[in-house]
């Protein structure tokens, strides 16, 4: 029987080995985290937008709800209590979700970025799926996987494809830093993916999990500045062994501004004890940054979980090529 090829980065990524795990585990300096915070659940988001208008619901972690155009978009929906592949061990979540799954409107299209647990979260997917049979997008390689599990309406695309999806709304997955494997001996064969939904009230990329790369560059040259840029900015610590795959902050708002983004919004932080930064360092980082850059601060949230905003029109945008 033939293996399934690995995949690759666009840019040569040398995988960490056990030695420095070793090395980390043996000089951690973890930040702190609260073992639970009890959040109530934030209002209903609105059913359904008009042409032209954008909204943004941080959810938590990388879950976030795209409304644009009449369709409603979920970015890496995960609802359960940890990410791993037991229900009884592995990272536990430190704060509950910011909506609950019954709030959710009607759901269009789910896009996942890659098969870590934290990001394809099944037992989620399964749910979502029999409650709004939404079309389901993964990078190529993650489609047996959901059809093991009975999910259905799943498509598979490679980097730079897209599909069409209603009202003018187009959705293609871009390149993204990362690497996949839910397992011991599975690593890389499935691929990894950013998102980029387009349609007339512009455009709006999902980073997904991804460490800082010349595929920003490449983003923007092919779709121009994003009116929303969903950006992650935690699990960052140690820098010398994360950042071959996760960004740090400083990295985060330099990425926004490779895009030309009108607004970002920080994810994959404060749910999920991943690495050594504390619960609160991403966003009080970010918040940091960007008073530093006063006055011509760039427009970049930490928003709250459940917390929903209209995004402003991108004005000046730089135009899609082609």
């Amino acid at each position: 029987m033939r293996s399934r090829p690995r995949f690759e980065n666009e840019s040569p990524l040398r995988h960490s080995g056990f030695l420095d795990v070793v090395r980390w585990m043996a000089h951690r300096e973890p930040g702190p985290w609260r073992k639970w915070t009890d959040v109530p659940p934030a209002p209903n988001p609105p059913l359904r937008l008009g042409a032209g208008e954008m909204r943004v619901t941080f959810v938590n972690h990388a879950t976030t709800l795209v409304q644009m155009d009449g369709v409603n978009l979920l970015t890496d929906p995960i609802w359960s209590e940890r990410c791993s592949p037991v229900s009884f061990a592995g990272p536990r979540r430190a704060v509950p979700p910011g909506l609950r799954l019954d709030q959710l409107p009607p759901i269009d299209v789910v896009v996942i970025s890659h098969n870590h647990y934290d990001h394809l979260d099944l037992p989620t997917l399964r749910e979502v799926a029999a409650a709004h049979r939404p079309r389901i997008l993964v990078p190529r390689g993650n489609r047996s996987l959901l059809d093991r599990s009975r999910i259905r309406n799943v498509e598979e695309l490679d980097w730079w494809q897209s599909v069409e999806i209603r009202g003018g709304v187009r959705i293609a997955a871009v390149p993204a830093q990362h690497f996949s494997g839910r397992g011991l001996f599975d690593r890389d064969r499935a691929l990894w993916a950013g998102w980029v939904a387009t349609g007339a009230a512009g455009s709006a990329y999902f980073a997904g999990d991804t460490g800082f790369g010349p595929h920003f560059r490449e983003i923007r040259d092919r779709f121009g500045s994003p009116r929303l840029a969903l950006l992650p900015i935690g699990a960052y610590r140690p820098e010398w062994f994360m950042s071959r795959v996760h960004m740090s902050p400083e990295e985060a708002l330099r990425a926004h501004e490779i895009l030309g983004a009108g607004t970002s919004v920080g994810i994959h932080f404060g749910t999920f004890r991943l690495a050594d930064d504390g619960q609160d360092e991403p966003a009080a980082r970010i918040e940091a940054l960007t008073r530093e850059s006063s006055p011509a601060a760039p427009r970049f949230w930490v928003l709250g979980f459940g917390e929903g905003r209209d995004v402003p029109r991108v004005v000046g945008a730089v135009a899609a090529a082609g």
